[in-house]
């Protein structure tokens, strides 16, 4: 003689209840996905895990919206898992990639300082030229030296800034070294 314990009929309870929200689950499969074969697929894996995880619902709350939320987030994880991916090619990365910033402000600040080791002359005759653009005449009127001195400064203004940049020489105090020889040296050349 068989007897039916309690257990039983709770899960046959639940069986039974699955049965008639099938067609409901099918139904909300097919607006989610718009295929009648991904609509069954996610019925199929909405109804496994609703049996496998059957211990985790509370009898006498509302299985069709328990079955519903598994149905929507079993959707969600499919449409993640099909994400379309990019291999990423180390050439396609590397293109993609910044390079550091980091060195081209301790550059700038090497070159400010040993810009401003410049005779004064020197930084504005150099500024005109490179950055302004001027032609060496138009220096000369604006200064009110000879082009030959324009030219003189400009030169010994990228010599005096190459050394001072390469020998590391921007960390000097002002007024030591070449650079105030070279100012000495345009005085001369604007005395004669």
């Amino acid at each position: 003689m068989l007897t039916q314990t309690p257990q039983d009929n709770g899960t046959r309870d639940f069986h039974d209840q699955l049965k008639t929200v099938l067609p409901r689950l099918r139904i909300y499969a097919l607006s989610l996905t718009r295929d009648r074969d991904a609509a069954d697929d996610l019925v199929h894996d909405t109804v496994i895990k609703a049996l496998t995880g059957r211990n985790s619902f509370q009898p006498g709350t509302n299985l069709a919206a328990w079955l519903f939320r598994i149905q929507r987030n079993e959707f969600i994880s499919g449409l993640r898992r099909r994400r379309p991916t990019v291999p990423v090619d180390t050439a396609i990365a590397e293109s993609l990639s910044h390079p550091p910033h980091q060195d081209s402000g301790l550059v700038m600040r090497e070159f400010m300082s040993a810009f401003g080791k410049l005779a004064a002359a020197q930084r504005e005759a150099l500024l005109l030229a490179v950055l302004e653009g001027l032609p060496y005449e138009t220096i000369a009127e604006h200064t009110g030296v000879s082009v030959g001195t324009v030219k003189s400064r400009i030169s010994r203004a990228r010599d005096t800034l190459e050394r001072l940049l390469l020998e590391g020489e921007a960390r000097r105090p002002a007024g030591s070294g070449r650079v105030s020889t070279s100012l000495q040296d345009d005085h001369a050349l604007e005395a004669r």
